[in-house]
């Protein structure tokens, strides 16, 4: 819009307005040329914003606005016409101020009630018109400066609209990535479940198909390792504060329905840590723990530079665990009854 008035008030000036600058006596005309003269370097200042689809910084347009009352002012009241009909800076003044103001309808408003204003009570100054006179001017003042508002109104509306419009488009947006997030957490769950259940589904078979007795040692490990397993992975979706913490202990709760006595150190405030890394360090403590026979310790530590989960239970039949995925590195060893596994990851500098 800026661009069609700008190009609107370039067209008013050197095709209307010039013309009646040059038939028109002027008790002043060097004052109505440089008026002129003023009018037009304002289009030319604003040309450079408009073109790139920008608005005019706040100094020029305030000083645009100034140019354009004076210039306005001077043209009417210093070198005014013969006659007391409106001169052609009255409507072409209209046009400058949509361009320099047409985001600011205060102001806009303020700029086109002085510009009336002036003109009204310089009317009787000039002269003394008779009822045909007024009605020219009256005509002619009522026809520009209703086109002139109109034009603002539909500025201000279609800005208004715009900005609902944007707004509906972020929200939108906004709305498709959380959709996408949730889909995609949604996928990852269905892995992370199916790999799970990867162990799981092996041992419900062989239970089904009578390979394995459940009253046996060996299926009872498994079944403490498959529940081990599965309370983390649910405990993972758990909205806490320090998640880590909180599925090591889901860990432990299993271990405690078995019968085993499982004390929890930790030391160090709450580490970030990312859900891959979670899983591989509390992995060997659900392998060692479903092992566990009668007795079991964790303790985690998180420092700056390092976090620990480590181990010690009676499990002397127990796997050695050691292995290296996501950064986390493992070590298993047995010393003497007890077995000792850690899990140890250090967070990206």
């Amino acid at each position: 819009m800026r661009v069609v008035l700008l190009g609107v008030a370039v067209a008013v000036q050197f095709g209307l307005c010039l013309s009646q600058l040059v038939g028109q006596e002027y008790r002043a005309r060097w004052v109505a040329v440089v008026a002129f003269v003023a009018l037009a370097v304002v289009s030319a200042a604003c040309a450079g914003w408009v073109s790139r689809r920008t608005e005019p910084p706040v100094w020029v347009v305030a000083g645009g606005t100034v140019v354009v009352l004076a210039a306005a002012f001077a043209a009417t009241a210093l070198a005014g016409p013969a006659g007391p009909v409106p001169d052609w800076s009255f409507g072409l003044v209209g046009w400058h101020l949509l361009v320099l103001l047409l985001d600011r309808v205060g102001p806009l408003l303020v700029a086109f009630g002085w510009h009336v204003a002036v003109s009204v009570v310089w009317f009787p100054v000039a002269g003394s018109p008779d009822r045909e006179r007024i009605a020219e001017a009256g005509t002619v003042a009522l026809g520009t400066l209703s086109v002139q508002l109109a034009v603002a109104l539909i500025a201000r509306m279609l800005h208004r609209r715009t900005a609902q419009a944007m707004a509906v488009a972020a929200e939108r947006d906004r709305l498709a990535t959380r959709v996408l997030a949730v889909e995609q957490a949604e996928r990852g769950q269905r892995d992370v479940f199916a790999g799970q259940l990867g162990t799981t589904l092996p041992l419900l078979a062989d239970l089904a198909d009578g390979v394995l007795d459940p009253r046996g040692e060996p299926a009872r490990r498994r079944c403490a390792l498959a529940a081990t397993q599965l309370r983390r992975l649910f405990a993972e979706n758990d909205e806490v504060p320090d998640p880590l913490v909180h599925e090591v202990s889901a860990c432990l709760d299993v271990a405690e329905r078995r019968g085993v006595d499982v004390s929890l150190a930790v030391s160090g405030a709450a580490v970030a840590v990312p859900a891959p890394v979670r899983r591989e360090l509390t992995a060997p403590v659900a392998v060692t723990l479903s092992h566990a026979r009668t007795r079991a310790r964790v303790s985690v530590l998180r420092t700056a530079t390092e976090v620990r989960v480590a181990v010690v239970s009676d499990a002397v039949a127990g796997p050695q665990v050691a292995w290296a995925a996501h950064g986390v590195e493992v070590e298993s060893g047995t010393y003497g009854e007890y077995q000792r596994t850690e899990a140890r990851w250090s967070p990206p500098s």
